[in-house]
């Protein structure tokens, strides 16, 4: 944690308090059940200000998330909206990462969660590049994990629930044990799912393919906006099955997320993709997308909206 996020202010159930006074009880139900959804989003900063990119689609999510697991918020997407680009402004960032979480809070233990309130806080801190810098050009070594993402009618994989991210944990600390940057997890069937906390893609023949949402993974906002440029630059998508056997002789592959952004992957299980280094492709991708979320072109899909202090 950066040092100076600690001298700003989050925004808890619709009052800004000072960072280190956030604090929940330890009989909340969310830290014995892992009751919370979340959203991690990026602001920007552009030359027409700071911008949380696709704030709208991501509280949408944050909703959507909060409904799959019954969870009714006490707030409205639109002040959920206003209250993300107000910890921008008071805490006076240029660029952050942005953090909104919705979870049970404090009032009874026992796994049925009705009685315990919905509280909402929303953070935002100092956040670099999710894989380091170096990994955006050259790329990262990953590998396949021996843990697979979650059963399809066990555990919702179309809402980003904290407790999801248990199996993430365990594919992402498996992967630097076994000195990867990042794992990828199959689904139930052995077929390709995602990362621990990116959306995947290979290329083949001119073709980018990704798994389809009934491989267990998250619709990544990110995801979205690949799709949209690779449209824009004529490069055709595929959703589809993919065995793992597909990733080792990918001309490209790349992950994409809101912490991860673009980044290119150099390596599978120690096999060599391509050349091992960033694709065609994969640049090309990652360039008009850093262009938009930088503010170099124009907002055509109405993807920013711009914070002024």
């Amino acid at each position: 944690m950066d040092p100076r996020d600690e001298q700003g202010k989050i925004w808890m159930n619709g009052q800004f308090i000072p960072w280190m006074d956030a604090k929940v009880h330890v009989m909340s139900h969310v830290l014995h059940y892992g009751s919370s959804v979340f959203e991690g989003m990026r602001c920007y900063k552009t030359p027409q200000g700071p911008s949380i990119f696709r704030l709208a689609d991501h509280i949408r999510r944050l909703f959507d998330s909060a409904k799959i697991y019954r969870m009714p918020i006490p707030y409205t997407q639109a002040e959920i909206i206003a209250a993300c680009n107000e910890t921008i402004r008071v805490n006076k960032f240029e660029s952050a990462y942005v953090r909104p979480l919705v979870y049970r809070g404090y009032h009874s233990l026992g796994v049925d969660p009705t009685k315990c309130p919905v509280d909402v806080v929303i953070g935002a801190l100092n956040w670099g590049r999710y894989l380091g810098e170096d990994a955006i050009k050259n790329g990262v070594d990953v590998g396949v994990s021996s843990w697979h993402r979650l059963a399809p009618n066990t555990m919702p994989s179309m809402a980003k629930a904290g407790s999801n991210y248990m199996n993430s944990q365990l594919i992402k600390q498996e992967a630097h044990l076994n000195g990867y940057a990042e794992g990828i997890g199959l689904d139930v069937d052995g077929y390709v799912s995602e990362g621990s906390g990116e959306n995947i893609y290979l290329v083949r023949g001119g073709k980018i393919c990704t798994p389809a949402i009934n491989s267990s993974i998250l619709a990544g906002i990110t995801r979205d906006c690949v799709f949209t440029l690779a449209a824009e630059m004529k490069i055709p998508v595929i959703e589809t099955k993919i065995p793992r056997e597909m990733l080792y002789i990918a001309d490209e592959i790349f992950f994409s997320g809101t912490a991860a952004e673009i980044t290119p992957i150099r390596s599978v299980d120690h096999v060599q993709i391509g050349s091992g280094s960033r694709g065609p492709i994969t640049e090309k991708i990652q360039r008009r997308y850093f262009d938009y979320i930088d503010g170099k072109c124009d907002d055509i899909y109405g993807w920013h909206d711009f914070i002024k202090f």
